[in-house]
């Protein structure tokens, strides 16, 4: 008996009891779609935190000042001179806060950076209508500000705020620029906030000093060797005090992300593939029922010449057809719960090919380990014995 005849039995074997192959299948099916779903829904939030990582920049380094006082702190000279170190392409300090902003009779809390004109460059954050923040306006502590598009539509609807004016804790601020969309960070919306001179915000928002610099690197290769030449500069000028200061490396950050998520997508896929073997054992369990059943119908056809190897051959390949029909109906569900998943809910799903030919194949593999031992049982049965059976 050939490959062919033996998979036309198996499919009549499965299609004269639908229910209870569906029911065999069962564990199959939930197992593979699960391993899909939960591993899409891991990679796909990786992805997402990822992204938000790398639009901080990986040739940057953010260095926070901590503790109070203007003794904690850099003056913005400080700050500014950190742009001779070797390997250092640009600094923006900032100093930030909070103010209550009011047009008419809309009022709203923003959150408001006093920069230097090296923040567009360095944070890779442009205007779409007006001017930057210029030199001349931190020599003279110019009242004028930057305005986020999700600000602007609060207090200025479909207007152009350039050249309009803000109340900012009473204080009036000329609109000189309307930032493009930079939508979220991981922090905060960079869309709802105001940027002024920094010289203005040391007095306007009543805080000395600079407790928040960025470094841009000439080259990322270079990150760890500038990161040491920060640490000296600021050990230098805190005196080596514990805890005075924080650089954050957001390439760091990211690898040790990847390293986590990579270990969560495995314990969730791991997780999952429990049910896969369930789903064997049940594979398992139907088929030596089934050998039970058509004993006298194996004694049959072993009495008229069949081998012990079509026998085999037989019941391997109905208990691999019951996984494989699991796992491609498994698949289709785990693709649509990503989707539902993706589409109404805040996580980020990302379905990986690797992933669905794992779980298939994985599931095959189920099919003719726990298929076998029926299958063996059924080709080792003496006809004598199987005829007499009813």
């Amino acid at each position: 008996m050939n490959l062919l005849q033996s998979m036309k039995m198996a499919w009549k074997s499965i299609s004269g009891s639908k229910v209870r192959a569906f029911l065999t299948m069962l564990g199959i099916i939930i197992g593979v779609s699960s391993v899909i779903t939960l591993v899409s829904a891991g990679q796909g939030t990786t992805s997402q935190i990822t992204a938000q990582l790398e639009g901080l920049g990986t040739d940057l380094l953010t260095v926070s000042i901590m503790g109070r006082g203007s003794s904690s702190s850099l003056t913005l000279e400080e700050a500014i001179d950190l742009a001779d170190l070797e390997g250092v392409a640009n600094v923006s300090p900032v100093i930030s806060g909070s103010v209550t902003a009011k047009k008419g009779t809309t009022n709203d809390s923003l959150s408001v950076e006093g920069i230097t004109p090296s923040y567009e460059e360095v944070q890779d954050f442009h205007i779409q209508a007006g001017r930057y923040i210029v030199d001349l306006d931190n020599s003279f502590r110019m009242k004028v500000a930057l305005i986020g598009t999700e600000a602007a539509a609060t207090f200025f609807g479909t207007e152009n705020p350039v050249n309009q004016t803000l109340q900012l804790n009473g204080v009036s601020f000329k609109i000189v620029g309307l930032l493009e969309s930079k939508g979220s960070s991981l922090t905060a919306s960079n869309d709802n906030k105001l940027l002024i001179p920094i010289s203005t915000a040391e007095r306007f928002l009543r805080s000395p000093g600079v407790r928040s610099i960025t470094v841009q690197v000439e080259d990322t290769n270079q990150i760890d060797r500038v990161k040491s030449q920060l640490e000296a500069a600021l050990d230098k000028k805190f005196l080596n005090a514990d805890n005075a200061y924080n650089i954050f490396n957001s390439q760091e950050m990211l690898d040790t992300l990847n390293s986590t998520t990579q270990m969560l997508s495995l314990a969730l896929g791991g997780i999952a593939g429990i049910s896969l073997l369930v789903g064997g054992i049940g594979i398992m369990n139907i088929m030596l029922v089934s050998v039970s059943e058509r004993t006298r119908e194996i004694g049959v056809r072993k009495a008229i010449g069949a081998k012990q190897r079509d026998i085999l051959t037989q019941f391997l390949v109905e208990s691999i057809a019951l996984s494989g029909f699991g796992g491609l109906v498994g698949i289709g569900l785990g693709y649509g719960a990503s989707a539902l998943i993706g589409q109404y809910s805040e996580l980020s799903t990302s379905v990986s090919a690797p992933v669905v030919a794992f779980s298939f194949g994985f599931s095959l593999f189920i099919g003719v380990v726990f298929g076998m031992i029926p299958a063996y049982k059924a080709a080792k049965l003496r006809p004598i014995y199987a005829l007499r059976t009813d």
